[in-house]
């Protein structure tokens, strides 16, 4: 969806690794003036090929490591559309969803999750397991960070991409050794930092369908240690800076008696709560 007039411009990055199966039918309800980037995971067979003839305009990026979330870094790094979207490579996301995204971010939103559970959601391919456990995963955050999030581990989101240096994510070096963000848990990773980021975040509905051919790489028990090592990671990190913040507020307070409280508030550097700033969330708002 390239830009004209009022109309923001998308970029689609689309992690895959061995997807040749499934790129004809995934490319062929993309839309056509989007910028579509595909980041390669090193695939043994047709996939570069494959979406180079289907799409000739397709944006090829080779990841410098290997996992989901840094193949998501490294084409965020090189979409140039003013929205990006995520969308997985197997069929499971049908990009016809991608419109209702952008409408949420053009009616205001900063960052638009998808949400299998909430209205026009649902899935005929999440496991039980997987059910359980991005329940309690939601639970979690939802007591940590003082949201309502109902979906937390779902690869298909979208945002503002000036909102894309708040997220921290660089593709970095090749060597071969995975950091923290590199794999699946690259959905909990940016919902929690566009949460501490102080962004207005928003769900939309979202039906995940049956992966079309091949076997997801996804390990329920491996990554979902890695789901919650996260959580506590950026909790923790977001418990760190708050007491930080609060120090240097309360030391300028001290320095400056006879200043004005709402002089000081408007000092704030990027990175703190504006004052007066809304945040959102599905559909409540916090002040």
């Amino acid at each position: 969806m390239s830009g004209s007039g009022d109309s923001p411009s998308v970029s689609v990055v689309i992690p895959a690794l061995n997807e040749a199966r499934n790129l004809r039918e995934v490319f062929g309800r993309l839309p056509v003036d989007a910028e579509i980037i595909l980041v390669d995971g090193n695939s043994t067979d047709d996939t570069v090929r494959l979406a180079r003839e289907l799409r000739p305009d397709v944006v090829v990026v080779r990841q410098t490591r290997y996992g989901k979330g840094n193949a998501m870094a490294c084409g965020f790094a090189v979409a140039s559309g003013d929205i990006v979207v995520t969308l997985d490579a197997d069929g499971s996301a049908d990009p016809a969803e991608i419109p209702s995204f952008v409408a949420a971010l053009v009616q205001g939103a900063d960052f638009v999750k998808g949400t299998r559970f909430a209205h026009r959601g649902g899935s005929n391919d999440i496991t039980l397991l997987r059910t359980l456990g991005n329940l309690f995963f939601c639970h979690l955050v939802n007591l940590l960070f003082h949201r309502r999030f109902t979906d937390l581990c779902y690869g298909y989101n979208a945002f503002r991409r000036d909102c894309l240096p708040m997220l921290g994510l660089m593709p970095g070096e090749t060597d071969g050794i995975r950091r923290h963000g590199d794999g699946f848990e690259i959905e909990t990773l940016i919902t929690l930092r566009a949460t501490k980021a102080c962004l207005r975040v928003t769900e939309v509905g979202s039906f995940e369908h049956k992966r079309l051919h091949g076997a997801s790489n996804l390990n329920a028990g491996r990554d979902g240690m890695r789901v919650l090592r996260t959580i506590l990671v950026e909790w923790s990190e977001n418990l760190t800076a708050r007491s930080r913040n609060r120090a240097r507020w309360d030391g300028m307070l001290l320095s400056s008696p006879g200043q004005p409280v709402s002089t000081i508030v408007s000092q704030r550097r990027p990175g703190d709560l504006p004052h007066g700033r809304r945040r959102t969330t599905g559909a409540t708002e916090y002040a």
